[in-house]
């Protein structure tokens, strides 16, 4: 979708459609064509509206830049979906929808894998963001098939977890089946929106780097990111680095077996922590024992809202977790109401390292170069049966000054 004004970073580059405004010498569209272009993906379509006379003189039929581009040149605003009813005898096969103004590197065929393997109409890229409080949100179930997409204006939970819409999807034909008569049509409101409860969308969470630069404020900062080679090392394709950490004594206060929300409180110095953990190039990943689910003693639900309320506050601060990882077992019996089936001496249960293995996995994460950090000796074990660096803090310590030193003394 490559037809917009871009009204909002037109001070800065009043003579330029959006799509071609440069980043390290090169147009933020060119950036992504190669990055479809590396992945095999070269049959391109552009939407373009707005100077679109220049998109087409830069791009022409793509032969130069190894791929194939056809454009759709819209006459009249038809909406960011509009022009896909007019294209649909051109799109018989699921197919990527991205955003031309956005800059992004990502692992597009762990996306697409994803998306195959659910099986829906739609799948958002989605991920956690340093400001969710004003974002839209999508809430998902267990199988990551949306429950709810919260536009900013709607209502929203007390908690939640950090999940935002990134710009790019994968669609199914089907979802064009059926025209909508208005003169403009919006892809959220009209097409995105009403699948969430169908079962038939589902999110795809990744901490990959996607970032909208629709504002001087914003490109400085993506144009900061391109140029120290964060946008291309976040691609899932390359071997990532993590801090992992602890949650009760490290994260939040330690209060023993907590089984409360109420008695969830971050501790002072956590969400500077994190943050200079976001803005490091470290994935920041929780990983936490929580025998209470075991013991009977909390439901899943009930630690996915701590877990939301841990996200929330840690948003409000403008830091994000990019992953969060619990053991629900317990390998000792005898405790009134215990979950007899969670009973037993797993893999994940820290000092094992199953949770680190586990997010190593899912985030083609080298082991060799993350740390985890925690107040106890489990953590410290755990972190050396996965090969990890270890840095142990007093519970209730102070994890900003533990991160310090770790970036510090590793150049980061």
């Amino acid at each position: 979708m490559s037809g917009g004004r871009g009204t909002r970073i037109s001070d800065l580059f009043p003579d330029i459609p959006k799509p071609l405004i440069p980043l390290c010498g090169k147009p933020v569209l060119e950036h992504e064509i190669m990055c479809l272009r590396e992945q095999e993906f070269t049959d391109i379509i552009l939407t373009v509206g707005h100077m679109a006379d220049k998109i087409i003189n830069h791009f022409g039929d793509g032969t130069k830049f190894g791929v194939h581009i056809e454009y759709y040149v819209e006459t009249e605003p038809l909406g960011n979906a509009g022009a896909l009813f007019r294209l649909k005898d051109k799109l018989t096969e699921d197919f990527l929808l991205l955003n031309a103004d956005s800059v992004f590197n990502v692992d597009i065929n762990r996306f697409v894998a994803f998306h195959k393997a659910h099986g829906g109409v739609a799948t958002l890229f989605t991920h956690p963001n340093d400001h969710p409080y004003d974002s839209g949100l999508i809430i998902a179930n267990d199988d990551k098939s949306v429950r709810q997409w919260l536009a900013k204006e709607d209502g929203r939970p007390t908690y939640y977890k950090n999940r935002v819409n990134a710009g790019l999807h994968i669609l199914s034909p089907k979802l064009l089946g059926n025209d909508i008569d208005l003169p403009k049509i919006d892809l959220d409101r009209h097409l995105l929106k009403p699948l969430a409860g169908t079962g038939t969308m589902f999110c795809y969470d990744s901490p990959e780097y996607v970032k909208d630069m629709g504002t001087p404020e914003r490109y400085e900062a993506v144009a900061r990111n391109f140029e120290s080679g964060r946008v291309y090392a976040r691609n899932l394709r390359n071997r990532q680095k993590a801090i992992f950490l602890d949650r009760d004594g490290t994260i939040n206060k330690y209060v023993g077996f907590l089984k409360n929300i109420d008695d969830f409180d971050i501790l002072p110095t956590v969400s500077d922590a994190i943050k200079m953990i976001n803005r490091s190039g470290y994935l920041a990943i929780v990983v936490t024992n929580q025998p209470v689910i075991a013991r009977g003693e909390i439901t899943y639900s009930e630690l996915e809202e701590i877990h939301n309320k841990m996200e929330t506050l840690l948003g409000h601060d403008g830091a994000y977790l990019d992953g969060i990882y619990f053991c629900p077992h317990h390998p000792d019996s005898g405790f009134e109401g215990e979950v007899k089936e969670l009973k037993f001496d797993c893999d994940c249960r820290k000092p094992k390292p199953g949770m680190l293995l586990q997010a190593a996995k899912d985030f083609n994460i080298d082991l060799e170069q993350s740390w985890i950090i925690g107040d106890g000796e489990h953590d410290v074990k755990a972190g050396e049966a996965a090969d990890c660096r270890t840095k142990r803090i007093p519970t209730d310590g102070d994890l900003y000054e533990a991160v310090k030193e770790i970036l510090e003394n590793t150049h980061e």
